[in-house]
């Protein structure tokens, strides 16, 4: 059995059976996320609690793409105590709980393409150097109708746009039930308005530390697809489910503290910033071409990632305009933060801010120092501009994003062998069947002509 440090924890198991009892909790739900960042589950009744707690319930990971082969297929779930919460949305009569777990071999070892794992090997890392990693997301999605049967579609009455209210907002009353029920499950929301297009939101809760935002980050998708659905309506949290709008994103913000100072601010630097954020930049930067199948796993993830829609294209960092790819945000001192802005809320997010502080710790290992910040869009700039200053392009599509992500011995050994191969070759699969299909942009451009 492996437990952390009672003194580090939030709950003990004595905890756990308590609010059971008090609650009513009749079935928990023992949640893992996979290679892709879907999440799943193996649902006990409360009578099987302390087998699970004592690490002994099982499940068949030869059933999970990207897992084992049959042939080793039994996979032991630990439960992380800390992340037991009872779902507000479901019965107050013999209520249901989840606590996310790890995933375990055979023999008891920790598995290898567990996303959960990646993040912890790479957060210990930072822990032994004296670092916590925080990072604050912004969650971007669309709130779409459904059809007749329940299904998806990606129709939206509504025209608002930018803060907008009721009752040009037609997702308000969805959006207000969201956050009063991620706030009953104990988050602390922030900020939550209508975004740019059509149907679209956003709504930002308080940062954490790494491992603890990821396992919020997959909480919220799930909490938002529910309230959305008791409205009658479908989230999406596709990167760029219509043409001629924004897509949605996922700017990830991170902050670095040692013995509790953040370590990215510097007042009497001319940017507010001190030699540990420039390393960090540099080094996401130096790894950005890689990361990139990571934080921007879809097929459709680079129809978002195109000029005339605020998503980056180019690899560059500025604390002057808001549209480059990393963006220094204005509040400074122990606020000072790092935003990049190219993530996606497809990504598997235990992965994709693993291969980040990856990336981070690398730049201040190595003191990589980035170029100079760019002080205007670099749309603006003629090519040769570009390329006097050795301004380099995000990967134009999923293909050339995996063939990045290969190339980086870094990231490839962060992610591991397991991982790092079998999402290369599932993402591969995946353009390649794209590939082969033939679009009604293609038909209607093409077939009248020849």
């Amino acid at each position: 059995m492996e437990r952390k440090d009672d003194s580090l924890s939030k709950y003990t198991e004595q905890d756990i059976f308590r609010m059971v009892e008090e609650e009513d909790v009749e079935f928990i739900r023992l949640q893992f996320t996979d290679m892709f960042g879907t999440l799943k589950n193996v649902a006990i009744t409360k009578s099987q609690l302390q087998k699970a707690l004592d690490n002994q319930c099982m499940f068949d990971g030869s059933s999970i793409e990207g897992f084992v082969r049959i042939e080793a297929s039994d996979m032991y779930l630990y439960p992380d105590l800390d992340t037991f919460v009872i779902f507000p949305w479901r019965p107050q009569q013999g209520k249901v709980a989840r606590i996310i777990c790890d995933i375990y071999c055979p023999d008891r070892t920790p598995f290898e393409g567990d996303p959960r794992y990646i993040l912890k090997k790479v957060t210990a890392e930072a822990a032994a150097l004296g670092y916590q990693f925080d990072v604050g997301p912004e969650c971007e999605f669309f709130l779409f109708h459904t059809d007749e049967d329940g299904g998806p579609t990606t129709i939206s009455h509504e025209r608002a746009g930018f803060f907008d209210l009721g009752p040009v907002d037609l997702g308000e009353n969805a959006r207000r039930d969201m956050v009063l029920t991620l706030e009953e499950m104990g988050f602390e929301i922030e900020s939550s308005h209508h975004e740019a297009a059509p149907a679209q939101h956003r709504i930002d809760f308080r940062y954490d530390e790494a491992l603890a935002t990821a396992d919020n980050i997959m909480t919220f998708k799930l909490a938002v697809k529910t309230i959305a659905k008791r409205f009658g309506l479908f989230a999406s949290f596709m990167p760029k489910p219509k043409l001629g709008v924004n897509g949605s994103g996922m700017h990830l913000n991170f902050s670095v503290s040692k013995e509790g100072k953040n370590i990215f601010c510097d007042s009497a630097d001319s940017h507010g910033l001190s030699q540990e954020a420039y390393y960090f930049i540099g080094g996401l930067m130096k790894h950005m071409r890689g990361m990139t199948a990571i934080t921007n796993p879809l097929v459709n993830s680079y129809k978002r990632l195109v000029p005339g829609f605020e998503a980056p294209n180019y690899i560059t960092w500025s604390d002057s305009h808001r549209r480059p790819l990393i963006r220094i945000p204005a509040s400074r001192g122990e606020a000072t933060r790092i935003e990049l802005r190219c993530p996606d809320p497809a990504a598997n997010p235990y992965l994709a801010l693993a291969v980040c502080l990856c990336a981070g710790l690398d730049g201040l290992k190595n003191q990589i120092l980035p170029p100079e910040p760019v002080s205007i869009s670099v749309l603006e700039m003629r090519k040769e501009e570009r390329e006097a200053l050795k301004i380099q392009a995000l990967p134009m599509d999923l293909n050339e994003a995996v063939r990045e992500l290969e190339q980086d011995s870094l990231l490839c050994e962060v992610l591991g062998n397991h991982i790092s191969r079998k999402y290369a070759q599932a993402k591969r699969a995946e353009w390649n069947d794209y590939r082969k299909q033939v679009t009604a942009w293609e038909l209607d451009n093409y077939l009248y002509k020849i």
